[in-house]
């Protein structure tokens, strides 16, 4: 259930990176790919520009929540390095190295306040739902919210007790439009309720984002958002 590990690193992994090299050599290398999808969950931090071994990997800057959708990257070690949007390699704020296994999913979170970014990277089991069924894990990102529960509003609990920092599994569910509530972890009362739709074979990710309690000058309150892994 609490499958990750920790980079001090944001990445966006696409197949720009990817060595000049003759056709046949292209073809082998997009055979050997990963998915990487990446998503600003850092609600304090600013739009970032993101390269993979000293190559630019964005057009534009990746701003909070934004995510970049699975791209095909080439396995093995890539070399990461996150910088404020406009900035060179010179000022990266992150640089380090991140192992992709060959026709593995990830998704790699951007998180935590602005002074302690780090990176939460899933490997995420894209297996096809049964039929008449959804897939659906948490995320906990909201640096300063308690444990929680999520909750099908006056239905059962399907998710107890996550902190900061630690998901579920994909788990089944009957597909259907459902309101989800957060709750401190052991109550009843909902701090955060949200509308999702999920569809027959559907695969979605729903992290809590934002500050339970916003700094001065921040607005990114307590939220929800849905990614769509397939």
């Amino acid at each position: 259930m609490k499958k990750y590990l920790r980079f001090l690193l944001l990445a966006v992994l696409p197949t720009v990176f990817l060595a000049a090299c003759d056709d046949d050599d292209d073809l082998n290398l997009l055979e050997n790919n990963a998915q990487v999808l990446v998503v600003h969950a850092s609600p304090d931090a600013p739009a970032v520009d993101l390269y993979v071994d000293d190559v630019k990997a964005n057009m534009t800057a990746l701003n909070y929540p934004g995510n970049t959708g699975y791209m095909d990257v080439e396995s093995g070690s890539r070399n990461i390095k996150v910088t404020p949007a406009g900035a060179t390699t010179s000022n990266a704020v992150i640089n380090a190295d991140l192992r992709l296994d060959e026709n593995q999913a990830y998704s790699v979170f951007a998180i935590n306040t602005l002074s302690n970014i780090e990176a939460l990277v899933l490997e995420d089991n894209l297996t096809e739902p049964a039929s008449g069924k959804a897939h659906v894990r948490f995320v906990h990102l909201s640096p300063d919210a308690p444990n929680v529960d999520i909750a099908v509003a006056n239905g059962p609990v399907l998710f107890s007790d996550i902190a900061f920092k630690e998901n579920t599994a994909f788990t089944p569910v009957d597909a259907g439009t459902y309101t989800l509530e957060v709750r401190a972890a052991g109550t009843t009362p909902a701090v955060l309720s949200t509308q999702v739709q999920l569809a027959n074979g559907g695969i979605y990710t729903i992290f809590a984002k934002g500050f339970a309690t916003p700094p001065s000058g921040n607005n990114n309150s307590l939220g929800a958002e849905v990614i769509v892994n397939n």
